[in-house]
């Protein structure tokens, strides 16, 4: 059986990561639903280009609109292996944070909390205020992971490309369901 993965992009800074973590779950021929905010349509057409929103839902397996709450991945019935929101705006990890449920992408990502699978919220904003880190203890209390963007620049990436492949490589490795995708820290050696 495939494993079967949903994949949130809402409105903040980082949607090309959202759209490589689309791109890699495709290669690893997982089963990825996705569901995309509309402020992330515009955020994907504004820092990848304008073919980028189609891209990204041509990789899915199934698209989920945001406004339908009724979706059969906003049940706990509907088994998958976890679920990263790629970006995270603050507001959508404030509304996970608080059980504010009030779209599908906050839905689906309340069900695997309250399910006990793994929850990657990919947080995009900096710098933070008070309300921000005590939204992202929340979400953490709750079970989710919180990750933020960061590069690995000991991995001395050469370009952004590189950047958003190991942020997305990471983010996905956090899920445990494949060998691991990222590089890993070497510890210095030369070898």
């Amino acid at each position: 059986m495939k494993p079967r993965v949903i994949v949130g992009v809402s409105g903040a800074s980082g949607a090309a990561i959202g759209l490589r973590i689309v791109e890699i779950l495709r290669e690893l021929d997982a089963e990825t639903h996705l569901i995309v905010s509309k402020a992330a349509e515009r955020t994907l057409a504004e820092e990848v280009g304008p073919q980028a929103f189609d891209n990204l839902r041509a990789g899915a397996f199934q698209n989920h609109a945001i406004d339908d709450v009724g979706a059969r991945i906003a049940s706990g019935s509907f088994r998958t292996q976890g679920m990263i929101i790629a970006p995270c705006s603050m507001r959508t990890l404030a509304a996970i944070a608080h059980c504010l449920a009030d779209n599908l992408l906050v839905r689906a990502a309340d069900v695997h909390l309250k399910e006990r699978r793994p929850l990657v919220l990919v947080a995009r904003e900096t710098p933070l205020h008070l309300g921000h880190l005590r939204a992202m203890t929340a979400a953490t209390e709750a079970g989710a992971i919180v990750m933020p963007p960061a590069p690995a620049f000991y991995l001395k990436p050469a370009s952004v490309a590189e950047i958003v492949d190991q942020i997305a490589r990471r983010a996905i490795d956090l899920l445990h369901l494949f060998e691991p995708l990222s590089r890993e820290w070497s510890g210095g050696d030369a070898s």
